[in-house]
């Protein structure tokens, strides 16, 4: 098993030009954000000369590749700089703000599976029947619902109707992360279950039809057995790539749903230092989610690998 991994030490050094590019395009893009930080920073108290005295103090005045460079310059010594909004170091407050992310982003996919596995089983094992077109329209449904407005609709519903969740925050033990975490992952968890059924139901009617199917069948094996033996682990082959795409995007819906419900992960992380030309802390987040998408494609292979023992992607690495 091993000899098939030697594809992840290759994917690690191609992610080092990626993080390189990275750089470049959050640097140059988040300095066309308009305003001054200074300004942003000084707030009622700017005036013209404290204005351009804070901003030789943070460098702002020098020229874009210069600071880039200084950029560049501090981060191969794995400083990200310091928060112009918060005073201290970025590197610090991503470290806080990363773990409640993923618990949020593990936390949607476990709650994704839950609702995506049975519907898809349902659909696929009468297909263009009853279930089979509820499962549909489910996902056309799903798919067309803006995520912020599902999370808004969630909290209407759940947090201020029936008041069985809390509208926003994240609490301080672990039980409480679970129960204030619910609403916002069961909001990134619906808008990632149309893909999966679709992928999953696809692929399930498939392995139905198949041969080892049908030879399982005849020796007795039906029911759930047969769809967990037999079933799910072909049929979820496919839906790993699906799934380890669409964590990646799930990030970006991260940065809104965290703002819409108090969580204080990544994406409430940036919003704020949008909103104050927190360049450092802007920089800081996008490298961290830009590594992140390319961690999970590595782990999607490691696990489609594992998966499937046709595929050897240590092989084709070696071939090119």
């Amino acid at each position: 098993m091993l000899h098939r991994l030697r594809f992840v030490p290759g994917r690690i050094l191609q992610a080092i030009p990626v993080a390189f590019g990275v750089t470049i395009l959050v640097f140059f893009m988040s300095h066309l954000l308009p305003g001054n930080p200074a300004v942003a920073i000084l707030g009622d108290r700017a005036t013209p000369d404290r204005v351009a005295a804070l901003s030789k103090s943070l460098g702002l005045d020098r020229p874009l590749w210069e600071q880039y460079g200084l950029f560049l310059g501090h981060l191969f010594r794995g400083d990200l700089g310091d928060s112009l909004t918060y005073q201290q170091p970025v590197a610090g407050l991503v470290l806080q703000a990363v773990p409640v992310t993923l618990s949020l982003l593990l936390f949607a996919l476990v709650l994704s599976l839950v609702i995506s596995v049975p519907l898809a089983g349902l659909a696929a094992t009468r297909p263009g029947g009853a279930r089979d077109l509820a499962a549909r329209a489910f996902t056309l449904l799903g798919q067309g619902m803006p995520q912020f407005w599902v999370g808004i609709m969630l909290i209407l519903l759940f947090a201020v109707r029936v008041r069985a969740f809390p509208v926003g925050g994240y609490g301080e033990t672990a039980a409480d992360h679970l129960y204030y975490l619910f609403l916002p992952a069961l909001t990134l968890g619906i808008s990632m279950c149309p893909t999966i059924i679709r992928s999953l139901r696809s692929s399930t009617i498939q392995v139905l039809g198949s041969e080892y199917v049908g030879t399982a069948r005849s020796k007795g094996i039906a029911g759930a057995t047969l769809f967990r033996t037999h079933v799910l682990r072909n049929a979820a082959i496919p839906t790993v790539s699906i799934i380890g795409v669409n964590l990646g995007y799930l990030v970006g819906g991260s940065l809104v749903i965290e703002k819409v419900f108090a969580v204080p992960g990544i994406g409430s992380l940036m919003v704020n230092a949008i909103f104050a030309r927190d360049f450092p802390t802007i920089q800081a987040v996008a490298l961290f989610v830009a590594l992140f998408v390319v961690v999970v494609g590595i782990l999607t292979d490691v696990v489609y690998t594992m998966l499937d023992p046709r595929v050897d992607l240590s092989s084709a690495e070696g071939s090119r």
